[in-house]
């Protein structure tokens, strides 16, 4: 028999997700285009960074970091509102951010 997910960790990170999308949209309206998306997922890479430095229980690390987080960041559009300068400086950026966010942490 397959192992089945803890039901509690797929509502928390679908909550979590519908969430974070939300803020996501929310903040796109005062941050528009790709300029918007860039300071989303820097930021949202930053936050994960501090969650998991922060956070050891793994329900919580679920409803923010996967769900909430993963709904805020928005790396499958960045491609698309991109502009070729963005293209290259969101995923750098973003993996620099998430390891500062570790750092200021610990």
């Amino acid at each position: 028999m397959p192992n089945r997910p803890d039901p509690r960790f797929v509502a928390l990170v679908s909550l979590g997700g519908g969430l974070g999308g939300v803020a996501r949209f929310a903040l796109t309206v005062f941050v528009p285009g790709a300029v918007g998306v860039f300071v989303i997922n820097v930021l949202g890479s930053f936050l994960i960074g501090v969650l998991m430095g922060l956070v050891p229980r793994p329900l919580v690390r679920a409803f923010f970091g996967v769900g909430f987080l993963g709904g805020f960041t928005t790396f499958s559009s960045y491609a698309v509102a991109g502009r070729p300068l963005f293209l290259l400086l969101t995923p750098v950026c973003a993996v620099v951010a998430a390891f500062v966010g570790v750092r200021v942490t610990r």
